[in-house]
This record gives structure tokens, sequence and C-alpha cells, in this order.
């Protein structure tokens, strides 16, 4: 659980080239310096852990890239004390970046090993995440309604279920495509059945798992 001056020093370093490439949000930059993103990676990794790039991290998903976290923590837009819905766990560090800025996170992974080592990690650190094993397409309605909501893998289609679990006047930000490039869209909910959507250029992300396939994969 080593946090050095010298892994602090790069994540200086990462702040700011991600400012460089344009991202402007305070709380997220500073969400992203109290992070320590060497702790969700395997040690084989750890010389690349402040490096602006995603790095695979077992059951073929990935670290994401921290200018993507940021840029995607940056479009949700939380304020604090926001709940938020994370669907795709993979190694937690969204999910810490999230509760830094002040959100109480839930958060859906379908891959059991990868949820279950990410809870252990987020709970060292002390992060205000709930970690389930599921369905991202079905969301959590046990828990909605949601202020946010944040899908970080490449989603065919926009989920009914996740709408649903908008609060009212909440925001979704997912990567809907299929394909090598997604396009980054946020959505917001204005009234029930009523919202509106803005595109946020394109993106590269491993696929959300189909719903039938995770039923097919876990009955």
């Amino acid at each position: 659980m080593e946090d050095s001056f010298k892994h602090q020093a790069l994540r200086k370093a990462l702040i700011n080239e991600i400012k460089q490439k344009g991202i402007k949000n305070i709380a997220v930059l500073q969400a992203i310096d109290k992070v320590p993103r060497h702790l969700f990676m395997d040690s084989s990794f750890l010389k690349f852990a402040y490096q602006d790039n995603a790095f695979q991290i077992g059951e073929g998903q990935t670290i994401s890239q921290p200018f993507t976290v940021a840029y995607q923590s940056e479009l949700l837009d939380v304020r604090k004390g926001d709940t938020v819905l994370e669907i795709g766990t993979g190694s937690g560090y969204q999910s810490a970046v999230l509760s830094a800025l002040g959100a109480k996170v839930y958060s859906i992974e379908r891959h059991k090993k990868l949820s279950e080592k990410a809870k252990v990690m987020l709970e060292k650190l002390g992060c205000n995440v709930k970690c389930f094993y599921g369905d991202g397409y079905k969301g959590l309605p046990a828990f909605a309604p949601f202020d946010r909501i944040i899908v970080t893998a490449a989603a065919p289609y926009i989920p009914d279920d996740l709408l649903k679990q908008l609060k009212p006047n909440g925001i979704l930000v997912i990567p809907e495509g299929e394909g090598k490039t997604q396009v980054m869209k946020r959505i917001r909910k204005i009234a029930d059945n009523k919202f509106t959507t803005e595109e946020f250029g394109n993106f590269s992300f491993v696929p959300m798992l189909k719903s039938t396939d995770w039923d097919q994969k876990n009955h």
C-alpha cells in the first residue's frame, strides 16, 4: 500500500499532461491526484502506472487511460453527496476517482474475480464504494434512482433500465457503438421519458458484455 513521494510526483506530471489535453475541472484533477493508480495495477505494470495509457488487468479487461477517466468524470459533473451508479468496476480505479469527488458509488462488474479484487482494494483505501457482481444492462433497481450513471465499456445501445434509474435532472455518460470506436454521449433526464443527448467525440473501450451473454454464462 505504499504511495511514495516518487508516485506522488509522477501523479503531478500525469495531471499536467491531462490538463494539456483539455481537462479543466479542478475537482476532477484533484481527485486524480488523490488516487494512487499504481495500487490498481499488477506489479509488472507499476512503472507504467502514471503513463496516460490503458493497461490489461485480466479477464480481457483494461484499466482505463487516465485522460478517459478524467474526461468521463468531467462530463458526469459530480456534486458532493451524489449517488453514482458505475457500470464496469474493472480495476476499481474509476470508482476511487468518483469517491474522491465526494460521490457515494454503486459499481457493477460482470467478472467475479475483478469485482472481488476491486472491492478489497477500495475498502483498503477507505473509498465510499459498494461493489456488486451482476449484469450492468439491468443496473441496480434496488438502489435507484441515481443522480449520475457512468458506463465504462462500449455499449451497443443505451439500456432502457439505466435511463429509468436516473433521477430527474440526472446525467448518464456512456460510450455507445459497436466496433473499434464509440461515440461518447451525455444524456440528461429532463422528465420521465424525456431526455437530451450531447455527443463528445470518439473513444475506444472494451465491449460491454451483452445481457443475454451474461445470463447464459451465469445460469
